[in-house]
């Protein structure tokens, strides 16, 4: 028979389960923007009302300034033919800028798009983002860098986990208030991660949003691509070889 101190340890214990389940967070589509469907987006964020996006593949990868509302490129620097751009992230007047597998990253100037230095890194780079003091790099694995602008040196790094439970393929990253949002390679979520702890605060779930953008059926046509507008609090999502890009609303789920 089982006692009631038993009950009441397994009751206590499931509590803590649930109340330790991440949440997990709907959207409501509040604008939608053309998209350069060419576009293999990697790298995304906005600044002074303005979009800036890295694309990816060989012989195709650049930076570009975006007009939001037309989706007109602005300007546009090509990068060599023989790096795979990956994340785009700004620090004061600079663009920093990784490619995939080269471990050599390039720093631009913001309102010209001229190389001002580079930099080498271990490893493959994925995404990248800032909290205007240092950087957050992404490599495919559960780690998330933290890395000095000024030396691009690594100052540590941040497990990712939700539920205890590692979580790869962490791809484009963006800083939004206090949390990493990052898209999940080949899904349609989106993981908040505490930067201090590495821990999923919540899912975003952004299932069906890749069928509204009329993506197609290329398997590499997947979300990615997120940027954050802080002055009026708007959420800007896309994808690789979307047509469109997206403001949502986040609306949590029971």
């Amino acid at each position: 028979m089982l006692t009631r101190t038993f009950l009441a340890a397994l009751a206590l214990a499931c509590s803590a389960i649930v109340q330790a389940a991440v949440p997990v967070y709907g959207y409501i589509v509040r604008n939608t923007y053309p998209h350069d469907p060419a576009a293999f987006t990697q790298g995304l964020f906005y600044r002074d009302d303005v979009l800036y996006e890295s694309t990816g593949q060989y012989g195709a990868s650049s930076i570009r300034k975006v007009e939001l509302e037309t989706g007109e490129v602005l300007l546009k620097r090509d990068l060599p033919a023989n790096y795979f751009g990956e994340g785009i992230a700004p620090v004061g007047e600079r663009i920093f800028s990784l490619t995939w597998t080269n471990e050599r990253g390039f720093i631009f100037d913001i309102e010209t798009f001229e190389q001002v230095g580079s930099f080498g890194y271990q490893g493959q780079g994925w995404g990248l983002t800032g909290d205007g003091k240092v950087l957050y790099m992404s490599d495919g694995t559960a780690f998330i860098r933290v890395l000095d602008p000024a030396t691009m040196g690594v100052l540590r790094r941040i497990r990712v986990t939700a539920d205890g439970i590692p979580v790869a393929q962490i791809n484009e990253l963006e800083w939004v208030g206090t949390e990493i949002l990052a898209n999940i390679w080949q899904s349609d979520r989106i993981a908040r991660i505490d930067p201090l702890t590495g821990q999923v605060r919540g899912w975003i779930d952004l299932t069906g949003l890749d069928e509204l953008a009329g993506a197609g059926s290329d398997a590499d046509n997947v979300l990615n691509g997120i940027a954050w507008d802080d002055r009026n609090r708007r959420l800007f999502v896309t994808g690789k070889r979307w047509p469109k890009l997206f403001e949502i609303r986040l609306v949590k789920r029971p």
